[in-house]
């Protein structure tokens, strides 16, 4: 039996929630190729609907990625171009893991470009096509969109940055895909977030989705926050949910969410 690539549950409000790293599906014929560590989805974004369990009482509506990322990513261009030119990056169809270590158990099982091909259109394309249309409903309804899209990762990864990460990294393509004023709002807010560090367009810039997506020009302004896994949840084996830890950051989330939607109700229609 096949699994739906995601699940979309409409709101009210003028917000889309993208949650397109926690899927941690395997379809058999791929996990059968993958070393047991892989299979283990490391790299999953873990357990961020539970710690957005407040947006649906916000009206936001949420798109949740079920696939894992070992599958395809959806947070990469289709064509598989490099978010960040000159650094470490994962692929479309990754072949390797955060740490560097092959996902595959020898080069012959690694997907080609048939495959590559095939997962695109069965994961890839459908939850771009949803998440273009629930931003179109939404925008037709209220006049303008927000799109926030939600990732955690762990706080130190020597493949993709040094030392520790700052706990809440806010990307809008250094400007391109919201508007200045939602950017520096959330900004203030994200700052002000008590023993949490936070950064607008540093390592973390925003992904396929955030540049794809982003139109502020035409009402649809695109956030992407990556927020360090240990700010929330066990960083290692077996990635557990810490909710004392959790309860201290969600409040300073659920305020940036509620800036978003102020600018979102202020924001006159282009």
């Amino acid at each position: 039996m096949s699994i739906e690539p995601f699940h979309l549950h409409p709101g009210t409000a003028p917000l889309l929630i993208s949650f397109p790293h926690v899927g941690t599906h395997i379809p058999p014929e791929i996990a059968a190729r993958l070393t047991p560590k892989a299979r283990e989805v490391h790299d999953t974004d873990w357990h961020l609907p539970r710690l957005y369990d407040f947006a649906r009482g916000l009206g936001a509506s949420l798109l949740v990625a079920t696939h894992s990322r070992y599958a395809i990513d959806l947070n990469r261009p289709p064509d598989g171009a490099s978010l960040y030119p000159g650094q470490s990056v994962t692929a479309l169809c990754p072949v390797d893991d955060f740490d560097g270590e092959r996902i595959y158990q020898d080069a012959a099982s690694e997907p080609g470009a048939d495959e590559v091909a095939e997962r695109r259109a069965a994961l890839w394309q459908p939850y771009h096509d949803a998440l273009a249309a629930e931003l179109a409903r939404i925008r037709a309804a209220h006049g303008v969109a927000v799109l926030w899209d939600a990732h955690s990762i762990r706080s130190v990864l020597p493949r993709f940055f040094d030392g520790k990460l700052p706990d809440l990294n806010l990307g809008t393509a250094d400007g391109a895909s919201c508007a200045p004023a939602l950017a520096q709002a959330l900004l203030a807010v994200a700052q002000t977030a008590p023993g949490h560090s936070a950064v607008l367009n540093g390592r973390f810039k925003g992904g396929h989705i955030t540049r794809a997506h982003g139109r502020p020009q035409a009402g649809v302004h695109a956030v992407q926050l990556e927020m360090t896994q240990c700010s929330y949840m066990q960083e290692a084996m077996p990635f557990d949910y810490l909710p004392e830890r959790a309860a201290r950051i969600q409040p300073p989330l659920e305020r940036l969410l509620q800036t978003a939607l102020a600018f979102a109700q202020r924001a006159p229609s282009p």
